[in-house]
């Protein structure tokens, strides 16, 4: 079992981290978060404010599958959630196609030759799929076929990762499209569908509604903060971590801060909870790791992303929540409308926020381009679309988050493997969580859940979940129907806990 009063350290104040100290201040566990940003917490689900606008990074709705999950959002917002109709459409040839795909839709939209070529391919695919589909490119063509790759996929894709389809591993593709298939989207588009924040059978690409914090996701963290510091526990912003001195013989960490002004603090703690990105982890530790474990670090990579916030008069041209932008001619990937998340985002009722999303390498030149730079090509690209009228646009602001997503590429799963199997063999008090500290490009949810089941590794004093075992949609699952019974006949209090292990 574990010491009676442990003391632990999240890494990071996203999802992840916030759930993490939460939880474990219920326990009656002290829990320090150390967060970098100097001003708000939640990570890349904070909402960031500019003149009284409000707008999120990338999105982010209010959607589970665990139970777990959906108790713990009601728990900490219960009177602020709202329930919002979720629309989003692709831009393509300057026109919005419905997304989910609607087939009466497409045919019209593509026309009749374009839509039979579509048809066609499909078929052709279906008849002779590609064996052992292994890149982003053939897992797609094999559930849509290759027009339909190129038309609806392709583009913003390449947009999204710097690279091409043929490069990316197909495990983005399971992960995120999921169930998804050309058939499923047609019979979606014929049949009723359920609505409402949760559902078992509900694949996530097509929820027709779902939850959000009226004034954005930031406002829920903002919370689960609060909670923390009523619990006795600290949340500590404008921290980076530098160094993490494990002592092997005495079974302490020794983590070493610092902030923006280069003013260092130590902090004795009996676990860390680690959020941030594995590779600036391996870089941290002390003593060194393997060069095989800092060889597998430096190998993963990262994809960066900025969000140009236009302050524009509302003349009411869209109103989905956002519209992926499948132009080659742009470099926006995608943009957000913020007054169809919520009307609280914008503070006066004849203006409107869209948020341009711009995916980059931290250090190239649309991360490097100065606030004004990026607000005029925001600006330039919203016109070319016909989205925005250039004398409609009145103000900007610009978000930069890097480490937005961590990159799927050939062999990512190997460096991975290599450093978890090394970590948990030789720091039992290191325990990795979220979407950076497993390189795992999750959804909140999922985060949440790697940290309830963290937690209750914490609370018995070993390692009895497995949180690599949490799937997308976040439940947790071990070996199947008999691992669960067993982690429940081991752990009878995650019932009273509604931590109920998931049967997969």
């Amino acid at each position: 079992m574990t010491k009676a009063n442990p003391t632990v350290i999240c890494i990071g104040a996203g999802p992840a981290g916030l759930t993490a100290a939460y939880l474990l201040g219920k326990q009656d566990i002290a829990a320090t978060v150390l967060e970098q940003d100097p001003v708000y917490v939640g990570g890349i689900s904070r909402t960031a404010t500019y003149k009284g606008f409000a707008f999120d990074i990338g999105g982010h709705r209010f959607f589970s599958k665990s139970a777990e999950v959906n108790a713990l959002w009601t728990e900490l917002l219960s009177q602020d959630f709202l329930d919002r109709p979720r629309k989003s459409r692709i831009y393509y040839r300057g026109q919005l196609f419905d997304y989910p795909l609607k087939a009466f839709d497409a045919l019209t939209k593509l026309g009749v030759i374009e839509a039979v070529r579509c048809v066609l391919s499909y078929i052709k695919v279906r008849l002779r799929p590609i064996p052992q589909a292994k890149t982003f490119e053939q897992w797609v063509t094999n559930r849509f076929g290759s027009r339909l790759f190129r038309i609806f996929f392709k583009t913003y894709t390449e947009k999204v990762w710097g690279m091409k389809c043929s490069e990316i591993s197909a495990d983005w593709a399971a992960q995120r499209i999921k169930d998804f298939s050309l058939t499923k989207a047609i019979w979606h588009a014929i049949t009723p569908q359920k609505s409402g924040g949760s559902g078992d059978k509900v694949i996530k690409t097509l929820i027709n509604s779902f939850r959000y914090p009226r004034r954005g996701p930031g406002m829920l963290w903002e919370e689960a903060a609060r909670r923390i510091g009523a619990q006795g526990g600290e949340v500590l912003l404008g921290q980076r971590v530098v160094s993490l001195h494990w002592n092997g013989a005495d079974a302490f960490w020794n983590v070493v801060t610092r902030d923006e002004k280069g003013a260092e603090r130590s902090i004795r703690c009996d676990h860390v909870i680690s959020s941030m990105p594995m590779r600036e982890l391996a870089r941290a530790l002390d003593p060194a790791p393997s060069d095989s474990l800092l060889r597998a670090a430096e190998g993963l990579r990262y994809r960066d992303f900025l969000t140009v916030a236009l302050i524009v008069k509302d003349r009411d041209v869209f109103d989905d929540n956002w519209i992926y932008i499948h132009e080659p001619g742009v470099k926006v990937g995608r943009i957000q409308n913020y007054k169809s998340w919520s009307p609280e985002m914008v503070p006066d009722a004849q203006l409107n926020c869209y948020g341009l999303e711009y995916f980059c390498f931290e250090g190239d030149g649309v991360w490097t381009a100065s606030d004004a730079e990026l607000i005029r090509l925001a600006s330039d690209e919203l016109v070319k679309l016909k989205l925005a009228d250039a004398n409609d646009i009145v103000d900007g602001a610009v978000v930069r988050q890097p480490k937005a997503y961590p990159v799927y590429d050939e062999g990512y799963q190997q460096r991975v493997e290599t450093m978890r199997l090394e970590l948990e063999a030789l720091y039992p008090a290191l325990h990795l969580v979220g979407r950076n500290g497993m390189h795992k490009y999750n959804n909140q949810d999922h985060a949440m859940m790697t940290a309830m089941l963290t937690v209750e590794n914490i609370r018995l004093g070993r390692r009895a979940f497995d949180v690599w075992n949490v799937n997308q949609d976040a439940e947790y699952h071990e070996e199947g129907e008999a691992g669960a019974e067993r982690s429940l006949a081991a752990n009878p209090a995650l019932d009273s806990e509604r931590l109920v292990p998931k049967r997969v």
